[in-house]
């Protein structure tokens, strides 16, 4: 989430990016899951922010705090691109949210994934 919200950070101030040192700056270690996650949601952004304006009642997704949106982006990729349960992937939204994000997005996260899961 961290490296989704620096990445969205530094492409609205038109900094160049290179999103391999990105990740290498905040994780020690290889790690192919945190790799794929983000690249996954770069390459999937209008995909999945299309999908969350979907659900989004009466906002879009642009119009969430940047680490929100960059925990929902994250979260609905995982839903959409891989085998992680739907349970574990909204609690960890949720948990995430509940860390970095102020309480109605919590419950713009939160009800989003609901929605999507139950269609």
């Amino acid at each position: 989430m961290i490296i989704l919200y620096q990445y969205d950070m530094m492409k609205k101030s038109d900094i160049e990016i290179n999103i391999d040192d990105l990740i290498h700056e905040n994780i020690d270690i290889e790690n192919e899951f945190v790799k794929d996650i983000v690249y996954g949601v770069i390459t999937h952004q209008k995909e999945l922010d299309s999908l969350a304006n979907q659900y989004i009642k009466d906002w879009t997704i642009d119009r969430l705090d940047k680490t929100g949106s960059s925990i929902l982006r994250m979260a609905l990729f995982e839903l959409k691109y891989t085998d992680t349960p739907e349970v574990v992937v909204i609690n960890e939204a949720v948990e995430l949210s509940k860390k970095y994000s102020d309480d109605a997005v919590r419950k713009i996260i939160n009800a989003v994934l609901d929605k999507i899961i139950r269609e």
